[in-house]
């Protein structure tokens, strides 16, 4: 079964202390995809600014990707440009790939890079174009096995993290926009999750926490909110081709993390006010967490068996 809107976000209050569970990432690299209903909600939009300054005076070191998938779909309507999504993935011709970088590293990275500068001169703004820092190649949709064209869309295949090592070694917080750069020059609109995911991996971090418009991966939505907890990163392979929709990059994004050595990829509700400090850092708890299989957990069952929902919330694609 489908769902055609998001599971509505739990009304959590938050603990007295909301950091318990910072302490094996300090002195770490932490990669956060910020994405979904927060990001187009201001108050959410500050109190994620003040989780990742805690973050960082906490000894962690804090990368952000942003998405932007709303503020470019509102734009391209405004334009009457189409707005079409493909297995999760944006349709993206140079026209619609003009209008992504625009809002990506004009408006919403330098809204993110404002609200974290309020504590101070922390964060820098880049995207995956500056210094090469992610390098792609184009990349079709595929639907029932078969490769389909959208364009200026890329895989990212090379990543050099010199530039954002520098910025955390002074004591920065990059900003990153899921943009990329092709071997001829060109430029391909990357998937926030994915370039999150690849960053992870080349940056060797600690672990990638997803914040997003769900409350994690669902074994049977809409008939069950029940959540699967866990996963290894062979479970969740095997789950893949029964999703669609915005959860295939996320879950995708996750895979390739653990995969190139990232201990833990966490997805979590971003709509709730300081999810990032109260649940990114847990293994359990609210949310999805997907482990390397080296990493079973001595043993442990690490999530239900069942077959997930086959589409969950909006596409985040840029």
């Amino acid at each position: 079964m489908t769902s055609t809107s998001a599971p509505a976000a739990p009304s959590t209050p938050p603990p007295a202390d909301p950091t318990p569970h910072l302490e094996a990432s300090v002195g770490k690299v932490v990669v956060v995809k910020f994405g979904g209903h927060a990001m187009v909600d201001e108050a959410l939009q500050r109190s994620f600014a003040r989780d990742v300054v805690t973050l960082l005076r906490a000894g962690v070191h804090p990368v952000v990707v942003h998405g932007g998938g709303p503020r470019i779909s509102s734009l391209l309507a405004r334009l009457d440009l189409e707005v079409r999504f493909t297995a999760g993935l944006r349709v993206t011709t140079p026209e619609v790939l003009d209008v992504v970088r625009m809002v990506l590293a004009g408006q919403v990275q330098r809204e993110i890079v404002g609200l974290i500068n309020a504590h101070g001169p922390l964060a820098v703004g880049l995207t995956g174009e500056d210094a090469h820092t992610l390098t792609a190649v184009r990349r079709p949709a595929w639907v029932d096995g078969e490769p389909v064209d959208i364009g200026l869309v890329g895989d990212v295949v090379r990543v050099d993290p010199e530039t954002i090592r520098a910025l955390l070694s002074r004591g920065r917080v990059p900003v990153v926009s899921p943009l990329a750069r092709g071997a001829g020059g060109e430029v391909y609109n990357v998937n926030a999750d994915l370039a999150a995911a690849a960053l992870a991996g080349a940056l060797g971090a600690e672990r990638l926490i997803v914040l997003t418009d769900v409350t994690g991966l669902h074994a049977d939505w809409p008939t069950s909110d029940e959540v699967i907890e866990r996963l290894t990163a062979s479970e969740l392979d095997a789950l893949l081709p029964d999703l669609t929709g915005g959860m295939v990059p996320k879950m995708e994004g996750c895979l390739r993390a653990v995969r190139e050595g990232v201990r833990a990829a966490r997805v979590i509700d971003g709509r709730v006010p300081g999810a990032l400090l109260r649940e990114g850092f847990r293994d359990r708890g609210a949310g999805t967490t997907v482990f390397p299989d080296r990493s079973g957990e001595h043993g442990e069952d690490t999530g239900r068996r069942t077959r997930p929902d086959r589409s969950q919330g909006p596409a985040e694609h840029p």
